[in-house]
């Protein structure tokens, strides 16, 4: 990942709080049946290592799960708020007009080997845990437990897991942080109430 040091985000509880607000990651491994990516949810698990565990589970017909389980590394993508920037915003442009379009964004990158899983409880853990978390969001939450017994195991039998140990994790956060702060503050107001505005107001500018 390009990643100039101005945009590079080094807290390790803010990457891992954008991958739990935004847990459908792009998966992307190379095998046998070339390069893959497929959009998958995963749990985060805090596990004491120093990056932590992901945890998903893709469909058996998928074949990227017969890739992953040959070994190498895995590579997920996690892609946060973002918001395109019109140079409209910036007093820059009212000053000398000396300015272009550009984008903003927060997303992180894991890397880890992969393992495959096949036990059904490991896979009915993973699904409850990625349940609970989402349905958590609602005034009446679905648990999986409300389908029938029968139901589940055809489903489960239908999955297969993956964990991937994370040997890297990297974040980056492209918020204005290159403008000045009058352009700053033009962006803000700009931006409104998009997520996008407070991720501006909290990165730090240049020294």
């Amino acid at each position: 990942m390009y990643e100039p040091p101005l945009h590079r985000q080094e807290n390790l509880a803010a990457i891992h709080a954008l991958i739990r607000a935004h847990p459908l990651g792009l998966l992307v491994s190379h095998g046998s049946s070339g390069l893959l990516a497929n959009a998958i949810p995963f749990t985060l698990i805090e596990d004491g290592s120093r990056f932590g565990l992901l945890r998903c589970h893709l469909a058996r017909a998928n074949p990227q799960w017969r890739d992953l389980a040959e070994g190498g590394e895995a590579l997920v993508v996690f892609q946060g708020a973002d918001h395109y920037i019109t140079p409209s915003w910036y007093a820059t442009k009212r000053e000398t007009g000396k300015v272009v379009p550009t984008w903003n964004y927060t997303m992180a990158q894991a890397r880890g080997a992969p393992r495959v899983v096949e036990s059904a409880d490991w896979l009915r853990a993973q699904v409850e845990q990625l349940t609970q978390q989402r349905e958590a969001l609602r005034a009446a939450p679905w648990a999986v437990s409300d389908a029938p017994e029968d139901f589940i195991a055809q489903q489960l039998r239908a999955i297969v897991g993956v964990e991937i140990a994370l040997s890297e994790l990297r974040g980056k956060w492209k918020a204005s942080q290159n403008r000045n702060e009058a352009d700053r503050a033009g962006v803000i107001v700009g931006l409104g109430d998009d997520a996008m505005a407070a991720i501006v107001a909290r990165a730090l500018p240049p020294d």
